[in-house]
């Protein structure tokens, strides 16, 4: 009987912490993806990327959760159209052999707060950690959509060197800051 009663209670408490998981589809209209990189040394470009697509969990009660971004590199915006194409080729994203650049992590809190995230870039086909620092984080009843939204900005920095980018190396600074504006709908 105690036995019978001890399974029940550790199936409940499992139970009880699956349900405690949401899950979010990251909303491609208002995600943009956008970095920030030397131009020769001359000057900083600041571009994006205008299609990306993803999940994320969040886990309140255990302060857990995931981050996976999925990247369309072709989408990249400079709003200069022939830097897009040169950002297209292979001298740096290389779209052709690498069509997606992807982001995976877990989340890490402070507090009730997811305060940032623990994560993998690949790019280039080459997968590096790369830490981001949620600036701010919000959930709302969507008054339109009349369902959960949370939404968050989150930053960090990398070097484009590491992962195989290294055309124009020589004039300056390579590392390049991420930042990655996010709004997901419960699903």
């Amino acid at each position: 009987m105690k036995r019978t009663v001890f399974a029940a209670v550790l199936a409940a408490a499992s139970f009880s912490s699956l349900a405690a998981v949401d899950s979010y589809t990251i909303e491609p209209g208002h995600t943009y993806p956008s970095f920030e990189a030397s131009h020769m040394g001359i000057s900083f470009w600041r571009g994006k990327f205008n299609t990306s697509a993803g999940k994320v969990t969040l886990d309140r009660t255990a302060k857990t959760g995931t981050v996976d971004i999925n990247i369309d590199a072709k989408s990249v915006d400079f709003g200069h159209e022939k830097m897009n194409e040169h950002a297209r080729g292979e001298d740096f994203f290389n779209v052709e052999k690498f069509p997606a650049i992807t982001y995976k992590g877990k989340l890490t809190f402070t507090g009730d707060t997811p305060t940032g995230v623990d994560g993998e870039l690949t790019l280039l086909g080459v997968t590096k950690p790369v830490k981001l620092t949620i600036g701010s984080f919000k959930c709302i009843q969507h008054p339109m959509l009349k369902k959960e939204v949370c939404g968050a900005d989150a930053s960090g920095a990398f070097d484009r060197v590491d992962f195989g980018m290294v055309y124009g190396a020589k004039y300056g600074p390579t590392v390049a800051k991420l930042a990655i504006q996010v709004e997901a709908v419960k699903d």
